[in-house]
């Protein structure tokens, strides 16, 4: 099998890495890159662990060829947090007790900035179509569902 040279930005930063050519992003980003944010919970796109944002579009990369993310822009959850600064989703995920294994939350918080930058004042049922692709075993959801919708809250206070 022959290998790829990958260049992209990822998380705001200029990254280049080799793969296979059938090796899938996830994998790319946990073996190559050395992100372990992103998790695989099902391998077959079903149960969003390893959502990123690909040119600003939701993905599953565990659906994505490694070569395929070639000249583009790459957002794991390793990117959302400004330094120690967390994102307002993140603090309110954290504050809202939103997580507990944490298998799901990157692909939850990947999703619903997704939302948040394509629709600033979602309602609830507009938050929970929009992480209905992420699957939790361990948490309700509404305390995701409650922690998005107040992240949206304090992201329209700061802008």
């Amino acid at each position: 099998m022959s290998r790829t040279h990958v260049i992209c930005n990822i998380n705001g930063d200029d990254v280049e890495f080799l793969c296979d050519d059938g090796e899938s992003l996830l994998d790319a980003l946990r073996d190559d890159v050395g992100l372990m944010g992103v998790k695989e919970g099902c391998g077959t796109g079903d149960c969003g662990a390893c959502s990123v944002l690909m040119d600003g579009k939701l993905n599953c990369s565990c659906l994505i060829l490694a070569p395929e993310a070639n000249g583009t822009d790459l957002l794991t959850v390793e990117g959302m947090a400004d330094g120690d600064h967390l994102h307002p989703l993140q603090q309110c995920f954290l504050e809202g007790a939103a997580l507990q294994c944490g298998i799901c939350t990157p692909g939850f918080l990947i999703a619903a900035k997704a939302l948040l930058d394509q629709n600033p004042e979602p309602t609830e049922t507009e938050v929970r179509y929009a992480l209905a692709g992420n699957l939790c075993r361990c948490t309700g959801y509404d305390k995701i569902v409650r922690s998005v919708l107040e992240a949206a809250v304090q992201i329209r206070e700061t802008v």
